[in-house]
């Protein structure tokens, strides 16, 4: 086996895990985890990151969306600086009886950072996280890796993991990955356009794309594992889920989901050490080879182009 191809398969292996036995109820459970707090933008104000916040987090407890964000500490800062405007975004998460986890500091990938270099990010990417959840009951608890990169070996993926379990951390899996920050990017550029016409076509595109994008996963899951699992969705906080989540919860609904907590869907999905096996990971570790991954929804052309207008 050549040495890339080693190193590739290296980085997805997890542990299979064991499944609690299906519940009698049959219907469907996903957790919506939304990633890179406070705001992804292209449009530098406090008045539109405010704006994206509010109607996000409004969205979601509308639908009583039980979501935990993923705080990249880094974007509290301007120039060196603590911004007290950026901060006073994450705590609307928490005032709303929401839930904020860590991302790192500054989302570095795993694969380009040494091991002791990425603890650190974890380290310094819960400080002002766990000052500010302390008053509501809460401390973050979760983690999220940048990129999804959990390590180009087995045992850097294992030593994280250990580091993780000392520090009180989970990590929270996705089974239900997806390129909605392209999306955001292209619409972003219609926003800065003032292109009401793209915006009302690229937003179509992606409730389009993402209920494909759970079609897909609900086939993968049954045609690997025999049974459909609780789904976990990430998203990133943007101006585009803040504009589509009301009709993106009413599809999901529709496809015969609850909105559970990401803990109750590790708790009814993931057991085992560590809890970060994904679909196509576990599909990997079963020797899955090239056409099990066929029929993956793709973004479209007019909107790859726009995103990659930047």
């Amino acid at each position: 086996m050549r040495k890339p191809l080693l190193l590739f398969l290296l980085s997805v292996l997890t542990f299979y895990p064991s499944f609690s036995q299906p519940s009698t109820d049959s219907s469907r459970t996903v957790a919506i985890t939304i990633d890179d707090l406070p705001v992804v933008t292209r449009r530098y104000t406090s008045a539109v990151r405010l704006d994206i916040t509010q109607r996000l987090v409004r969205s979601l407890v509308e639908n009583e969306v039980p979501a935990i964000g993923f705080v990249n500490e880094v974007k509290l800062f301007k120039n060196g600086i603590l911004d007290q405007a950026k901060v006073d975004l994450l705590k609307i998460w928490l005032e709303a009886g929401l839930e904020l986890g860590n991302h790192t500091y500054s989302h570095p990938s795993l694969h380009k950072v040494s091991l002791t270099e990425y603890q650190q990010e974890i380290l310094e990417g819960e400080i002002i996280t766990k000052k500010i959840s302390e008053p509501y009951g809460q401390a973050p608890r979760y983690f999220r890796h940048p990129f999804l990169h959990t390590g180009r070996s087995v045992a850097i993926r294992d030593s994280l993991n250990q580091f993780l379990e000392e520090h009180g951390y989970q990590v929270a899996p996705v089974s239900v990955d997806n390129s909605d920050y392209w999306f955001a990017a292209a619409y972003e550029r219609a926003l800065i356009n003032e292109d009401a016409d793209m915006q009302r076509r690229i937003r179509e595109a992606y409730l389009t794309y993402m209920e494909d994008y759970f079609a897909y996963y609900e086939q993968q899951s049954q045609a690997l594992l025999g049974q459909e699992v609780a789904q976990i969705l990430l998203l990133h906080a943007n101006a585009l889920n803040a504009d589509t989540f009301d009709a993106l919860a009413e599809m999901i609904r529709q496809r015969g989901y609850t909105f559970v907590s990401l803990g109750k869907a590790l708790e009814d999905t993931f057991t085992g050490s560590g809890g970060i096996s994904w679909i196509h990971r576990w599909a990997i570790t079963q020797g899955k080879k090239g056409e099990f991954f066929s029929g993956e929804p793709e973004v479209p052309e007019f909107v790859d182009k726009l995103a990659n207008s930047f």
